[in-house]
């Protein structure tokens, strides 16, 4: 399909459209590259809005924002100076599955985002709704917006969030909104659908807003954070911002009566909604058509500003009307006298299956065309700012002649999502979580930085100020950990000092014993009192690596082997039919994914072992003849 492009048309390297968690990340990472760069979104005011809960991290979604922030993206910065309650979730567990999380002042977080686009170099923000998308010569040319204007792109990144099409549900009410008082993206869904693109259809939900002057909280539990903060960015000093705690609250069986009882009034339930829903965030009443027994299921009431009176209450996602919602939230502890200053909804939006996509986020069908978000069928912020920064970074590096950049499962978390979004698809929004990755004692939050920022660096991700302050502190770490394997004891010293070791005659270097669970810091400090002046990340960075050392040699093997089947790169137009003894479902499944690796093929469902081997030995043989 070619179109003329317009007269008088702007010109840029990379158009983003979409200001939400995604267009953020796109926009300065392809700006960070040196493309110049446009951002289109309907309302710049709205740039880096929060449209669902006021939090950011966690299991999982805590490990993409560090390494976010590794390739000096934004989402961790900006969510350090709008934390208004940090907790490092699962501190008692191994550091491999620690994830960081913290309430967000909304306001704050749109604020600080909106200042650090506006400070970046190579970037431009125009507000505009776009209605279509230019193609010439098969290759993606710019887009139109609705008022008629043109703009010139040599790559566009798509990051509409829940617009396309999208339609809120309360009740039996629809109304057709990207979010809350937004509208909808409908030409650009049309178009997708036009551009012959496979499409499908996904839903959310958000909890009703409460008014937290009306909130009884004397009566509840109440949740503090960390005394001492965790910070997601690698540059962060300190936490400056006030905080605050939240509250706990919980259902009761007079709230699933009213829930039960109105449950057909749920367009979830009524027939009127098409797409699955997320599994790991379901709605009120999914918890309790699904758990009929269970009476009571926990709230958190989740401050959504310091100056803002309103209280997200995590765990009431709901699509029933607005009278039943009033009925069943006054019946929890503490709310009894609530008021709702905005009721629940289900919205319901049109997706791409990821599956149409190369490992760089472009669309295999149309060069030039980049998807980030829940567009691509994922969940969550931190996803989509994820795929953004990976969507940005490639779409630059398309225009400067480069080749696509791509992060694997054994380097990063995102790798591990945008491989099993290329790969597998999705059948319900995707979440990350750390039971996903194969290599978690490898892709830990605390060590993001040490994985990604130098790769960053030299794809021109990377900044001066954090280059250089990672390499000053790889010195430190490098120093200290030098240090502490120079140090050493015998079971007869360390009984000496009060340490029961097991009496084998081996000399144990401090390092070892960092990673003993029964011997402390302080009692190595008395030891070897220069440990005392190594700082809280030195010790956390040396207590990590020493307590998966005997794990990590075979998981290095592991990863050697995975990346010897990643280096085996299959030709996108390899013809399977011509595979000798390749299974009628392997030879369909592998046409229709178009896998770029022979790793990825592996992860393809249908794809057996014996497939793999019959493929391995084509493509060596067609390499042989090439030669």
């Amino acid at each position: 399909m070619t179109q003329k492009t317009p007269q008088n048309t702007l010109k840029y390297d990379v158009i983003v459209i979409g200001g939400g968690h995604a267009g953020c990340e796109a926009a300065g990472a392809s700006a960070r590259i040196g493309a110049k760069t446009l951002l289109l979104t309907h309302d710049p005011a709205t740039i880096g809005e929060m449209s669902c809960n006021p939090a950011i991290g966690g299991i999982g979604k805590g490990h993409l924002v560090r390494e976010i922030d590794a390739l000096d993206g934004l989402m961790g910065r900006v969510a350090d100076c709008a934390g208004i309650q940090f907790r490092l979730l699962n501190r008692s567990k191994g550091p491999a599955v620690r994830g960081p999380r913290a309430q967000i002042d909304r306001g704050l977080y749109r604020r600080e985002m909106q200042k650090a686009l506006a400070e970046t170099p190579n970037l431009t923000i125009e507000a505009a709704a776009v209605a279509d998308i230019v193609v010439e010569k098969s290759h993606v040319a710019g887009v139109l917006a609705e008022d008629g204007r043109a703009f010139h792109g040599r790559a566009v990144v798509l990051t509409t969030g829940t617009f396309l099409n999208g339609l809120i549900h309360i009740g039996t009410q629809t109304t057709p909104a990207g979010r809350h008082g937004a509208a909808p993206a409908l030409g650009l869904s049309e178009r997708l659908y036009a551009l012959g693109l496979p499409m499908g259809r996904l839903r959310t939900g958000t909890p009703p807003r409460l008014d937290g002057t009306t909130i009884d909280k004397a009566a509840l539990e109440v949740q503090s954070g960390d005394d001492a903060p965790t910070p997601f960015s690698f540059l962060t000093t300190g936490i400056e911002t006030p905080q605050t705690v939240c509250h706990i609250t919980a259902t009761t069986p007079e709230t699933c009566r009213i829930v039960a009882d109105n449950i057909t009034e749920s367009p979830i339930y009524s027939g009127r909604i098409e797409g699955p829903g997320p599994r790991y965030c379901p709605s009120i009443e999914i918890k309790i058509k699904r758990f009929p027994d269970r009476t009571r299921h926990q709230v958190f009431l989740e401050p959504e500003g310091l100056d803002d009176d309103t209280i997200y209450p995590n765990g009431l996602s709901t699509g029933l009307p607005a009278e039943v919602q009033k009925a069943f939230i006054r019946t929890l502890p503490g709310l009894e006298a609530v008021r709702i200053t905005r009721p629940g909804y289900v919205i319901e939006y049109d997706h791409v299956d990821p599956r149409a996509l190369t490992a760089g986020l472009q669309v295999k069908a149309l060069p030039g065309l980049f998807l980030a978000g829940q567009i691509n069928g994922t969940t969550g912020y931190e996803e989509a700012a994820a795929q953004g920064l990976v969507a940005g970074m490639n779409a630059a590096r398309l225009v400067d002649g480069a080749e696509t950049a791509i992060f694997d499962r054994a380097e990063a978390y995102l790798g591990v999502m945008i491989d099993d979004l290329i790969t597998k698809g999705v059948s319900e929004p995707y979440r990350m979580f750390t039971a996903r990755a194969e290599y978690r004692l490898t892709l830990r939050a605390d060590n993001a930085d040490r994985r990604l920022t130098e790769k960053g660096a030299e794809l021109g991700l990377v900044g001066a100020r954090r280059k250089h302050a990672f390499e000053a502190k790889t010195k430190a770490f490098a120093a200290a950990r030098a240090q502490a394997e120079r140090w050493a004891l015998t079971p007869n010293e360390a009984a000496a000092h009060g340490l029961s070791l097991r009496a084998d005659g081996v000399r144990r270097s401090a390092f070892e014993l960092i990673g003993h669970p029964q011997v402390g810091w302080d009692a190595l400090a008395a030891i070897w009192p220069q440990m005392r002046d190594w700082s809280a990340d030195i010790r956390d960075y040396l207590s990590a690596e020493a307590l998966y050392a005997g794990y990590m040699g075979r998981q290095n093997d592991d990863i050697a082997a995975f990346r010897r089947d990643e280096a085996r790169r299959l030709p996108p137009d390899l013809d399977y039919g011509r595979v000798a003894g390749l299974a009628t479902e392997a030879r369909e499944k592998l046409t229709a994914a178009r896998p770029e690796t022979l790793g990825q093929a592996a992860r393809l469902d249908g794809v057996t072992p014996a497939a793999l081997t019959l493929l391995l030995h084509y493509t060596r043989k067609m390499d042989s003849d090439a030669a």
